[in-house]
């Protein structure tokens, strides 16, 4: 079986729906050579620095060098692990505390391989892709967020 390596729109405007996440699992379900899924679901966080409390966070990217590093990320993983497919989505504007950022999808004939490859993705794209995030307090300032 060939491996779905074709690029991906990495970018989504807004938060990551449940129902794109659903649609996401259920085209997999004819790919009968998986025998395993796992899926990482990044979520705003309402947190709270120095009183004030996360209300949204508002994504920007330098989006030909984020998608560059988001397929040398992909390249890497599938060298590295036998998967079958993988999907990275990474919202862009504002997202809401409690909505979904960033959607990872990974599927391999075993499961032992796709444990490894997400925590393995989530990794990199934290330390490599320059995705930048404004977190915005329910006072209506802002900072920019620290990757950690």
């Amino acid at each position: 079986m060939t491996k779905d390596r074709k690029p991906k729109n990495v970018f989504k405007e807004g938060a990551i729906s449940s129902e794109f996440i659903a649609q996401s699992i259920a085209k997999h379900q004819s790919k009968t050579s998986i025998g395993a899924h796992n899926i990482f679901l990044g979520q705003v966080r309402a947190d709270e620095i120095d009183g004030k409390t996360v209300s949204a966070i508002e994504y920007t990217a330098y989006q030909d060098m984020a998608n560059a590093k988001f397929h040398d990320i992909r390249e890497a993983t599938f060298s590295k692990f036998n998967l079958t497919c993988m999907h990275i989505y990474h919202s862009l504007g504002t997202v809401k505390s409690g909505e979904i950022c960033l959607f990872v999808f990974v599927s391999s004939p075993h499961r032992k391989e796709v444990f490894k490859a997400l925590e393995y993705i989530v990794e990199e794209i934290k330390a490599k892709v320059p995705v930048y995030g404004k977190e915005i307090f329910k006072d209506s300032t802002h900072q920019w967020k620290k990757n950690t």
